[in-house]
C-alpha cells in the first residue's frame, strides 16, 4: 500500500492543488479545522492518558471492572483486554495504535495482536452519538444504529480467534517490556501521532473537496464516494443525500469502514509491528457486511 497507493494519491492531490489552488485551499482549511476542532479534543486526551496508564503499569487496574467478562468471552490477556476497551471507547485509530504498540513492545503476542486488530479499531460511541446521530432522520433508530455497528464484533471475534489460533494460554508466553515514559514523553509521543493524523485528514479533505465539485457525478454517487474517502465528511454528505432506512444503512457502513483516510491513519500507527493492513481491510469489509445485515434486520422487525 505504501509503495503503490500513497505515491499515486500524492501525485493526484499535487495535480489538483496546482490546477485548482482555491479549491485546494478550501479543502486543506476544512481538513485542518476538522482536525483541530474535533479530532484533537476528542482523541488527544485519550492518547496521553493511555500512554501514562501503560507506562505506569496501570493496565490491570484500568480493566479490572470488565476483565473477567472480556477474558471469558474473548480469551484475551490482561493487555489484550485493555486494547479492546481502548479501541471500543476511544475511536479510530486508538485501537490499532495500542495494538501495534503492544506487539512491538512484546506485551502481547503477534497472534493476539492480529486477533485484536480485527475487532478493536472502531468509531467511538461519543462520535456516533454526538455527530452521526445528530444528522440522522428521526425515523432512524439510534439504538438500532449502534447495535449494528458494535454487535458484529462478537461473531467477528469468534471467527478471528480461530483463524489466528489464539488461546487463553498465549499471555503466559509473552514477555512484558513496556517502556517507562515520563508524562512529558507520553505527551510528546501523542503529539507526534496527532500530527500524522492531521496530515492525512488534510490531504483526504482536499480530495473530498474535489469529489464534491464533480458535476458529472450524481449526488448519491458523490455522497457514497465521500463516505469511502473520509468518515466525517462522508457521514455529513450521506445524511444530506439519503433519508430513512437507506440513510441509516449507509451511515452505519461508513462508520464501520472508517474511510480510506482512516486506513492510512491505521497504517501509520501499525508501522514496525508486523501486523497486516491487508488483513485489517478484509476484516473491515466483513464487519460492514454484518453491520448492514444487522441494521436491515432490526429495522424490518422494529
Amino acid at each position: 500500500m505504501k509503495k503503490s497507493v500513497l505515491p499515486a494519491l500524492s501525485i493526484v492531490v499535487l495535480f489538483l492543488m496546482l490546477t485548482h489552488p482555491a479549491l485546494s485551499f478550501e479543502g486543506a482549511r476544512n481538513g485542518l479545522l476538522l482536525w483541530y476542532q474535533t479530532v484533537v479534543p476528542t482523541l488527544l486526551p485519550f492518547m496521553i492518558c493511555s500512554n501514562v496508564i501503560v507506562s505506569l503499569n496501570g493496565i490491570r487496574l484500568m480493566t479490572a471492572p470488565v476483565r473477567p467478562l472480556l477474558k471469558s468471552m474473548f480469551r484475551l490477556s490482561d493487555a489484550g483486554c485493555y486494547v479492546l476497551v481502548s479501541g471500543l471507547l476511544c475511536g479510530y485509530p486508538m485501537g490499532a495504535k495500542t495494538c501495534g504498540e503492544f506487539v512491538r513492545q512484546g506485551t502481547i503476542s503477534p497472534a493476539e495482536g492480529r486477533y485484536l486488530l480485527s475487532v478493536s479499531n472502531h468509531p467511538s460511541p461519543m462520535f456516533l452519538l454526538g455527530f452521526a446521530a445528530s444528522l440522522m432522520d428521526p425515523s432512524v433508530s439510534v439504538p438500532v444504529f449502534l447495535t449494528a455497528v458494535y454487535l458484529p464484533v462478537l461473531p467477528l471475534a469468534l471467527l478471528s480467534r480461530n483463524v489466528y489460533a489464539v488461546s487463553s494460554s498465549s499471555e503466559s508466553t509473552v514477555h512484558q517490556t513496556q517502556p517507562h515514559l515520563s508524562f512529558d514523553e507520553s505527551m510528546t509521543a501523542s503529539f507526534e501521532i496527532m500530527i500524522k493524523i492531521g496530515g492525512y485528514i488534510m490531504l483526504f479533505s482536499i480530495l473530498a473537496s474535489f469529489i464534491g465539485r464533480l458535476s458529472f457525478l450524481s449526488s448519491p454517487v458523490q455522497a457514497l464516494l465521500l463516505g469511502m474517502v473520509e468518515i466525517t465528511t462522508g457521514i455529513r454528505a450521506l445524511s444530506r443525500t439519503f433519508s430513512g432506512t437507506l440513510q441509516g444503512l449507509f451511515l452505519c457502513m461508513a462508520a464501520v469502514f472508517g474511510g480510506t483516510c482512516g486506513l492510512f491513519q491505521t497504517r501509520s500507527v501499525l508501522a514496525g509491528s508486523g501486523l497486516s493492513l491487508s488483513h485489517y481491510i478484509l476484516w473491515k469489509f466483513l464487519h460492514m457486511v454484518l453491520a448492514a445485515g444487522v441494521f436491515l434486520s432490526l429495522s424490518a422487525l422494529l
